[in-house]
């Protein structure tokens, strides 16, 4: 793996955006969950008031005790029923130091007084969409610059729900998956697709593939398939969403967060449309979906086997034909500059770009 530093992309380790960091099923009101995300490590769980998530920097001030460390011994899980969440706060298992959801200590059993504003830990910008948790990050500490990822579609009764793949950690820096979005030329060697129209743009926050073609991956039945038109968009740096038609009406989403640095936790998943055309979901039409979500995970697994067993992409060898490369890199490099900075790059990259030899996905 190689870092931020090596890629040369900016001023900052990791980049602004919102970023999945846990599936909403991975976390409840009872078990904190230890989690590390950025270079650093943070308690998640869900509070027991309001159900609502909470990530919290993850060590207490006070004598930097793991809040949400695996804990079975402590008086202060026993006596909680088992857990140390308390309302929507969590108490340190070490000497029940109480934070609330803001990061606030509310209480010290053995201290009288007011206790100083200096005793808390940050609170983190989360929120529940998508069967996701997510967090704002900014290096810079500003507001999200942003909405939240969400789809009309995953209220919609028609389209069956995904649940996410957790495809764990990969030793690769993010600019390694980023790449992919205009790797033109990988497409019919890895994925087995027929090309038919292809293009890139690059606009704001926004990188976008358009192509359309057959594919040896997502097939029907009979073991064809039908011509397979995607709309793929980077909304920021770490979240991929895809409207595919073809086989079925689907929206795939993959999202890539910093672990460390050059060092990403991957996930995957796909909505599908009800694929009998019904207004409710049915079981067959889960079924159907379920099995499309498979054959989706298996063409990402045909990148992400090459990525594991890759050396980092320093200074590639790129041709006109295997697609803007050097521009997906400028776009990228926003995020990992300030906020001030960022036009400088989007003048050098923003536009439409067409692979020599291909043929516009618009024409």
């Amino acid at each position: 793996m190689a870092t931020t530093q090596e890629y040369h992309l900016g001023e900052f380790t990791f980049p602004r955006g919102w970023f999945m960091i846990a599936r909403a099923e991975d976390i409840n009101n009872h078990k904190p969950l230890a989690v590390r995300f950025f270079g650093q490590d943070f308690a998640l769980y869900r509070g027991r008031a309001t159900g609502k998530p909470v990530l919290l920097d993850a060590y207490c001030p006070h004598m930097k005790t793991h809040l949400a460390a695996p804990n079975d011994t402590s008086y202060v899980i026993i006596d909680g029923g088992g857990t140390n969440i308390e309302g929507d706060g969590i108490r340190c298992p070490y000497h029940a130091w109480r934070f609330n959801d803001k990061g606030e200590c509310d209480d010290i059993p053995y201290h009288e007084g007011a206790i100083p504003k200096t005793m808390c830990v940050k609170s983190w910008k989360v929120k529940e969409s998508l069967g996701a948790i997510w967090v704002w990050y900014d290096p810079e500490g500003g507001a999200p610059e942003w909405d939240c990822p969400s789809l009309p579609e995953w209220n919609d009764q028609a389209w069956v729900n995904w649940k996410f793949d957790d495809l764990g950690e990969l030793n690769q820096h993010p600019q390694e998956v980023v790449d992919n979005i205009c790797d033109y030329g990988h497409l019919s060697p890895i994925h087995g697709s027929t090309v038919q129209r292809y293009e890139n743009e690059f606009s704001g926050i926004h990188a976008i593939q358009r192509q359309c073609g057959p594919h040896r991956t997502l097939v029907g039945e009979d073991g064809v398939s039908p011509i397979l038109h995607t709309i793929t968009k980077y909304h920021g740096p770490g979240v991929l969403i895809s409207h595919l038609t073809g086989l079925y009406d689907a929206i795939l989403m993959i999202n890539h967060t910093p672990v460390d640095d050059g060092v990403v936790h991957v996930w995957h998943a796909l909505l599908v449309k009800s694929p009998n055309g019904n207004e409710v979901v049915t079981v067959e039409d889960e079924i159907a979906a379920t099995q499309y979500q498979h054959a989706s995970k298996l063409a990402f697994a045909q990148d992400f086997e090459v990525w594991t067993n890759k050396a980092p992409c320093l200074n590639g060898m790129f041709i006109p034909s295997d697609g803007p490369f050097m521009k997906v890199r400028m776009w990228y490099k926003q995020f990992y500059n300030p906020r001030d900075k960022r036009q400088e790059y989007l003048n050098k990259c923003e536009g439409v770009y067409v692979p020599k030899g291909a043929v516009a996905y618009s024409d």
